[in-house]
């Protein structure tokens, strides 16, 4: 089912749009298997859940590769990105699994995600965002777990892409690294929160600069969770005149024009 215009224009003002379904239970439970067997845990026994986070590393089993391809999300990356703007994803990225903890898990800052190396491409603090949105055409959440108010949602500032968007425009090409982008977010603590809840299958895409960040988990059951961009196969042009980009490129120049 295609996105209306307005979830588009949602989108646009908000920066991200939530669509429920986006990918079987069924996959999520698959996937889910593999995952809990990488944690060295057991779903069983929370006395193995010793940490409040593990990151697990990048997945392309098939589970993985059909959750991020279905008929709904490939029509959602065609209107937000573009016909022929976008790769295919092969695989899901990275899952930072959250589990019940009273630990802080020492990384929930607020932040907008890197999207091209810097100098040290080795250290992702040091990667970097610009304003056209080098490298990234959207951020995606994929809910492997349902996920309710207590088992750690992702936190969203909503409409903060249009401030960051702001913030980069001086910087030029080179853009800020991630570090010195989320010094700068303080800009954006006055907008609305949101939490990324919902059942295992559904799928936040959001504008590349949203502010986000991660939080404790105060719930029962561990949340699994990935992460990954969806790369652009072209650049953003940001100074088109006639209004026809897509949304992803509409929403920074909206930020702009108002600035």
């Amino acid at each position: 089912m295609e996105l209306s215009d307005a979830q588009v224009e949602r989108f646009i003002e908000e920066g991200f749009i939530r669509i429920d379904g986006a990918f079987p239970s069924a996959l999520a439970a698959e996937a889910r298997e593999l995952l809990w067997r990488d944690t060295g845990c057991s779903p069983d026994d929370p006395a193995t859940w010793t940490r409040p986070v593990i990151r697990l590393g990048e997945y392309s089993q098939e589970p993985f590769r059909l959750a991020a391809n279905t008929p709904p999300l490939h029509a959602a990356y065609d209107r937000l990105v573009g016909p022929g703007g976008w790769a295919p994803r092969s695989s899901l990225g990275s899952f930072p699994v959250r589990f019940p903890s009273s630990e802080v898990p020492g990384d929930d800052g607020w932040h907008v995600d890197a999207s091209f190396p810097g100098k040290d491409p080795s250290s992702f603090f040091d990667w970097r965002v610009n304003v056209a949105s080098r490298g990234r055409a959207l951020l995606m959440l994929f809910l492997f777990s349902d996920v309710g108010e207590d088992d750690a949602p992702t936190r969203i500032r909503v409409g903060s892409h249009l401030q960051a968007a702001r913030l980069l425009e001086p910087e030029g090409e080179a853009g800020l690294s991630f570090m010195e982008l989320a010094k700068k977010l303080d800009a954006t603590h006055g907008c609305p929160l949101a939490f990324a809840t919902g059942a295992a299958g559904t799928v936040y895409l959001c504008h590349p600069f949203l502010v986000h960040a991660a939080q404790p988990h105060r719930g029962t059951r561990p949340k699994f969770m990935a992460q990954p961009p969806l790369f652009p196969k072209q650049p953003f042009q940001l100074h088109r005149d006639n209004g026809a980009g897509p949304p992803v490129e509409r929403a920074i120049q909206l930020a702009l024009a108002r600035e």
